[in-house]
């Protein structure tokens, strides 16, 4: 009865994290109360606190799923990227595959909402570390030891990329049909090639 009373409090857990994921980038983190993600869980709203400790407890939860099903997709799409023009294919697809599964929404929400909720901020930076680190790694890999690694240092580039991709999330306000959001992807497709030169590696540098 031990494994069953278990497995039925996993199965719980999971119908939670997937409707907080639902009602989160369908409705956004106004709109995901208890109640709100208990309703679409088919569960009663209490265990939200018993699972979780509360609401952002369980969206915070729900972004690490996805987070870790992101680190693992992406992974695979930045190691094929041998040039600044791969890095910059690969990084177009993360961006399209993260908006078309809804992770862009989730974690523009949990951004947003943790401007004035200082616990939730802390959360947010420490769960955005990785990803810096994700796209500084790439980025020295490719480029490390060459003129244009040195004139832009990995950690800068991190940071800039994640700036973008914070704020890609508020641009779709005035920029509904992603048009001109893809506009600056085909500018830095277009740019690219041009840093050809820059790209080799310093001598003494493997």
């Amino acid at each position: 009865m031990a494994q069953t009373g278990r497995g039925t409090a996993e199965e719980t857990r999971k119908r939670l994290l997937d409707a907080a994921d639902q009602v989160l980038r369908e409705h956004g983190y106004a709109a995901a109360s208890a109640r709100t993600i208990a309703t679409a869980a088919e569960a009663n709203s209490a265990l939200v606190f018993y699972h979780f400790g509360g609401v952002d407890g369980l969206l915070l939860a729900a972004l690490d799923r996805a987070t870790e099903e992101r680190m693992a997709l992406h992974r695979v799409t930045a190691a094929k990227a041998r040039t600044v023009e791969e890095l910059v294919e690969a990084a177009t697809a993360i961006y399209r595959t993260d908006l078309e599964r809804g992770y862009l929404a989730q974690f523009g929400e949990l951004v947003a909402a943790a401007v004035t909720k200082p616990a939730l901020r802390a959360e947010i930076s420490v769960r955005a570390e990785p990803w810096v680190g994700f796209v500084a790694e790439h980025w020295e890999r490719v480029v490390g030891g060459s003129p244009l690694g040195k004139l832009l240092p990995a950690r800068d580039v991190a940071d800039a990329a994640i700036t973008f991709y914070l704020g890609v999330n508020l641009f779709s306000v005035i920029d509904p049909d992603r048009q001109r959001t893809d506009g600056v992807f085909a500018l830095a497709a277009r740019l690219a090639p041009q840093a050809k030169l820059l790209t080799m590696r310093l001598p003494g540098r493997r």
